[in-house]
């Protein structure tokens, strides 16, 4: 038989067999206790929590531990320190009874324990009494800090609420004060008084002397009022709060204030509410005699005047704030039993526009020939409430030649509206009533179509609600200047704003008017705060239709090259039924209020005069 072969199939290695055993995981380290820093930390928050007695032992003990070696050391090196042991212990004593105020007396254990007591005794007595005044002062200083202290002025204003126009209305405060040489300017308000502080730092006028004080506390709470005296003040304003339900918030801090001064208290309060329909419950709760502003009709009135006439809103601002000369109401000597048009002409460094009745009523521009009555006042455009009013002189000879009665200055007939808000109502209105058609913008009409345009501020703008109210009239008038750039035409353009900053912002063009209704309103407040008789003056300024504020060509009243002093084109505006009250030249952009009546200059074509006037026509 054959013999079979043997094979030998080799073993499959095992891939696992030649790699090291696995080694088992390591446990992980203890981890290390807390360090001596960790242990004498919570060593101290638990002496601390265990109260004064523990805290004032472990401190005695641990003044002793560092006083009494260093005594020690001190005795033991000092060469004329007692030979004795017992001598140098009774030096150490002292030693460390003068470092600690423990009396330090030697003697008998009694001694030594009566010195400690009366040592401990004063010990007690002195840091009671440094404790006692240290928290007196720490607390007095934290109300001055926190605005929790009395006012105690006399002749002050106090604004009453914050807002956006908070600065605007102090920084016109404090300039009105300046030129009275008196009094101060109180805010009240539920903020905190280093904050209010630094925002007001801004609008403070530079080098100024009249003191600004700031309190905490809510304006609708009697006992915070009483802290600013208001019954002493000259005026009390109460602004609304840039927050919803502002009239309600007015309404209340009127009848605070109300409740706080009294009924019979003679004190001037002026205030404003964003929303007309809580106008007369705003007037009950502030009583008779104050002023109750309607923010959101009067931005309208403004807004109506600057469509009327382009160029009018620079006017406006420099007539409302303090800077230079604004409105005063006048009662020198004699002034009665006189008339308007030579009062008018007899003033040398002011110009006059009306007259206040006793009655309170305004009545700006009236005929020359109208008397002054007891009581009455003279409106005059001046530098402050010192301007005089002399008596009546021969007018000289002017070698003016006068043209004829200036031609009436148009309205715009069609304006394009672009945006809208609670107030766009009420400029359609009033620009209706002064026979402008007003059309609704779309996006797809062209403005050169139309005499004008007005751009308005986002949705509730004036209230603060919208987070960018001015976002809306920014991009418009973006879109606006683009056109011009592309069509070669500038249509004129009145556009508001609510907040003043973003004025630098805006793109406006060469006959773009930019009105921050917001700002305007506050001046508006500020002004008749200093002098009540004005709200009638400004009402009747403002009014829808009547006699405004106008711009008329210069060469209406005098001839185009003409050398004549400002008081000729004063009488020439006189003799043609107007009140002149300053003027814009040609090459400048801001106009000059009242300035010196014997400036002589030359009038060209292109030079403004501003007058108050009465109505004109249409186009």
């Amino acid at each position: 038989m054959r013999r079979q072969r043997e094979t030998t199939v080799p073993a499959q290695r095992d891939p696992h067999r030649d790699r090291p055993a696995a080694r088992p995981p390591r446990a992980p380290a203890p981890a290390a206790g807390p360090g001596l820093r960790d242990r004498a930390r919570y060593w101290v928050d638990r002496t601390v929590v265990r109260g004064v007695t523990v805290l004032v032992g472990w401190l005695a003990l641990a003044g002793l531990a560092v006083v009494a070696p260093a005594s020690a050391l001190l005795v033991w090196t000092d060469q004329g320190s007692p030979a004795t042991f017992q001598g140098k212990v009774a030096t150490i004593w002292r030693t460390v009874g003068q470092t600690l105020r423990l009396g330090g007396e030697v003697g008998p254990p009694l001694r030594i324990a009566l010195s400690v007591f009366l040592a401990l005794v004063s010990l007690l007595y002195v840091s009671t009494l440094v404790g006692i005044i240290t928290t007196a002062i720490t607390d007095r200083l934290t109300e001055l800090q926190h605005g929790q202290t009395t006012v105690v002025e006399r002749g002050h204003t106090v604004v009453l609420g914050w807002s956006e126009q908070t600065p605007t209305v102090v920084a016109e405060l404090l300039a009105a004060h300046a030129q009275l040489r008196r009094g101060a300017v109180v805010v009240l308000a539920d903020r905190d008084k280093a904050e209010m502080e630094r925002e007001l730092r801004d609008a403070v006028p530079a080098r100024c002397r009249v003191p600004l004080l700031c309190r905490r506390g809510r304006p609708s709470d009697p006992a915070a009022l009483a802290r600013v005296t208001p019954a002493a003040a000259r005026a009390v304003l109460v602004l609304p709060p840039d927050a919803p339900g502002a009239d309600a918030r007015v309404v209340r801090v009127l009848l605070a204030l109300r409740a706080t001064v009294g009924e019979g208290c003679p004190v001037r309060v002026v205030a404003a509410v964003r929303d007309g329909a809580h106008l007369p419950v705003a007037r009950l709760a502030a009583g008779p005699g104050a002023v109750v502003l309607d923010v959101d009709d009067l931005a309208a009135r403004l807004l109506v005047q600057c469509v009327l006439h382009p160029g009018l809103a620079p006017v406006l601002e420099d007539l409302l704030d303090f800077a230079g000369a604004e409105l005063h109401t006048l009662r020198p000597p004699g002034l009665t039993v006189r008339r308007y048009g030579e009062l008018a002409a007899a003033c040398p460094d002011a110009c006059a526009v009306g007259i206040v009745r006793g009655d309170g009523t305004a009545h700006l521009n009236p005929p020359p020939e109208t008397e002054l009555l007891p009581g009455d006042a003279l409106v005059a455009l001046a530098e402050d409430h010192r301007a005089a009013v002399p008596p009546p002189v021969p007018a000289p000879q002017e070698p003016v030649p006068h043209p004829g009665p200036p031609p009436p200055v148009p309205y715009p007939r069609s304006v394009l509206l672009r945006g809208w808000n609670e107030r766009g109502a009420r400029v359609v209105e009033g620009l209706t009533r002064n026979g402008v058609t007003v059309v609704r913008d779309d996006g797809t009409r062209a403005p050169e179509a139309y005499d004008g345009v007005v751009v308005l501020a986002g949705p509730d703008g004036s209230g603060g609600d919208a987070p960018d109210a001015d976002g809306p009239a920014l991009v418009e008038l973006l879109r606006l200047r683009d056109r011009e750039r592309r069509s070669g035409r500038a249509v004129p353009t009145v556009a508001e704003l609510t907040d003043a900053r973003n004025r630098p912002l805006a793109p406006a063009g060469p006959r773009t008017d930019l009105l921050v209704t917001g700002r305007l309103a506050a001046l508006l407040m500020a002004q008749v705060s200093q002098d009540g008789h004005l709200a009638a003056a400004f009402d009747a300024l403002f009014a829808p239709t009547g006699v405004s504020v106008r711009l008329h060509p210069a060469t209406d009243f005098v001839p185009p090259g003409t050398e004549a002093p400002f008081a000729a084109l004063v009488a020439s505006a006189a003799r043609h039924g107007t009140s002149a009250i300053g003027y814009r030249a040609r090459d400048a952009a801001l106009p000059r209020l009242n300035p010196p009546k014997r400036e002589t200059r030359r009038w060209d074509r292109g030079d403004v005069l501003i007058v108050v006037g009465g109505t004109h026509r249409p186009r």
